[in-house]
């Protein structure tokens, strides 16, 4: 006797059922991933990584099986947000099956062991002892991009891209960052003309304990919205935000002498945690109810960090707090003098550290060095001297040595490659969805200025958060602003903010 035919909609439920296997399998390897960074001792490193790439395999099975393939072929949607559902399943399911299970165990093995070592290079400024870890990343991480360009019918780089931010093309980036590019030159002395004549600001002078700071980070997190039910601060070598969206994991590290490193780095995670958490949760762990992508993740990080919390306003509110919490005299913590600490332009070696007007540099230069990585145009021994190179023509400074130059980051030791672009375009992206925020919220200083981030919060919420992945990058950003990315609004924003006496 014969099987009969499943019903379109039984080849739906089949798929959403897979896919959230899939997802709770990938919500494990993030909690791994997450413990990794913030409590695994060291010598869990080699087992850790074995842990990453049996996971990687398992869900890439899941999602490679025949039946799969069957039922994509057979199943129908009925409401838009299936239709989308089903649409970004195809999608991940093109992805999964241009690689083979061994090389994609292959990957995450060789990104696991490069990471670890990367640690202790940066430690000690030697590119040497991680280049022929990093060459073998490199090696997958080309043959990564060929089998997804094939499939998707991209090129090599795009391909990776399309992890990361789908939608988004090299040939979309390019002009967007030379136009900054040629804007920078001749902004940026004019703002660190303005910068000297005011003099320089007072500083915040240490020690800031650090069970204070945590105690400060987890308070204004907090405010922001966070709930503490559903979330964790940790400490870690670089602040991320991980985790699943009942369970986000934030993480910052303290510095005794500079509380602003902690301070500002968990306001921005906390921008991540928001997004996750605000994620629609009736489509969790399905492919729609992800984010929409890691440059409109990117635009709710700085959104949160840059645009509001280091705004006039707010730095009123958080001034008052940061008083409070550690004391002495309060002139230093008025707002117009932290706004000149925290909203200093300066030429600066690390991305992480620079402002918001030279970040972009950073960033342009990671996106052409990685994408001369994948396309063969550089190999990783001449990272060094060509990233030294693209440095002093982007900002006129070069490194002293490589950890403060090709070490500093994480992502291309970790695999990450095509991710970088999006830390810009969320950038851009952040000052779009401000100033819509600001026509919505007319009061919005007044309510910055007392703590109160409740309606930015919703608005937010409705506009990108509980949109999940329905919407693409450029749809999204009409759907919560009424155009697609439009960089006039960031250098509007950097311009009323740095290029005015």
């Amino acid at each position: 006797m014969s099987t009969p035919p499943s019903s379109t909609n039984a080849a739906y439920d089949r798929l959403v059922a897979r896919f959230g296997r899939i997802g709770a399998i990938g919500e494990a390897a993030g909690i791994l991933s997450w413990d990794a960074s913030a409590m695994m001792p060291p010598g869990g490193g080699a087992a850790r990584g074995e842990q990453l790439a049996a996971l990687a395999g398992i869900r890439h099975d899941l999602l490679v099986a025949p039946e799969v393939a069957e039922d994509l072929a057979a199943a129908s949607a009925e409401g838009a947000w299936e239709a989308a559902n089903l649409r970004l399943m195809r999608h991940a399911h093109r992805r999964a099956t241009a690689l083979p299970t061994s090389l994609v165990e292959a990957i995450a093995r060789a990104n696991s062991n490069c990471e670890k070592v990367w640690r202790i290079a940066k430690r000690d400024a030697d590119f040497a002892k991680v280049r022929p870890l990093l060459e073998e990343v490199v090696r997958l991480a080309r043959e990564e991009a060929q089998a997804y360009g094939a499939a998707l019918g991209l090129s090599p780089y795009d391909a990776l891209m399309d992890g990361y931010q789908p939608g988004v093309t090299a040939a979309d980036v390019d002009p967007v960052f030379a136009a900054y590019e040629s804007w920078l030159a001749e902004a940026l002395p004019k703002a660190e003309a303005i910068q000297a004549a005011r003099g320089p600001a007072m500083p915040l002078t240490g020690p800031f304990p650090v069970a204070k700071q945590r105690d400060l980070c987890a308070a204004m997190a907090a405010t922001v919205g966070l709930d503490f039910a559903h979330a964790r601060l940790d400490e870690s070598l670089h602040p991320f935000c991980g985790g699943n969206p009942s369970d986000v994991r934030i993480t910052t590290f303290y510095d005794e002498q500079n509380v602003a490193k902690a301070l500002l780095g968990v306001l921005h995670e906390t921008g991540h945690a928001m997004y996750e958490r605000g994620l629609p949760a009736g489509f969790a762990r399905q492919p729609v109810g992800e984010a929409a992508g890691m440059a409109a993740h990117e635009s709710q990080s700085l959104i949160v960090e840059m645009q509001a919390c280091r705004s006039n306003a707010f730095l009123e509110f958080l001034g008052r707090k940061l008083h409070a919490a550690f004391g002495g005299d309060p002139t230093p913590y008025q707002a117009a003098n932290l706004a000149r600490l925290w909203r200093k332009v300066e030429r600066g070696f690390i991305r992480v550290d620079a402002d918001e007007m030279t970040y972009p540099a950073h960033v342009i230069l990671r996106f052409r060095l990685e994408r001369a990585l994948i396309e063969g145009g550089l190999e990783v021994a001449d990272l060094p001297a060509a990233w030294n190179e693209g440095l002093q023509g982007l900002l006129g400074i070069t490194p002293p040595d490589d950890a403060l130059g090709c070490l500093q980051d994480i992502h291309w030791h970790d695999g990450a490659f095509g991710y970088f672009p999006s830390y810009t375009l969320g950038a851009m992206a952040a000052a779009q969805l401000m100033a819509a925020l600001r026509r919505a919220e007319p009061d919005l200083d007044a309510q910055l200025a007392a703590g109160d981030m409740a309606p930015m919060m919703r608005w937010l919420n409705q506009a990108v958060h509980a949109q999940g992945a329905r919407l693409g990058f450029q749809d999204l950003l009409r759907h919560a602003t009424g155009k697609s990315l439009d960089p006039a609004d960031f250098t509007a924003h950097l311009s009323a903010r740095y290029l005015v006496d």
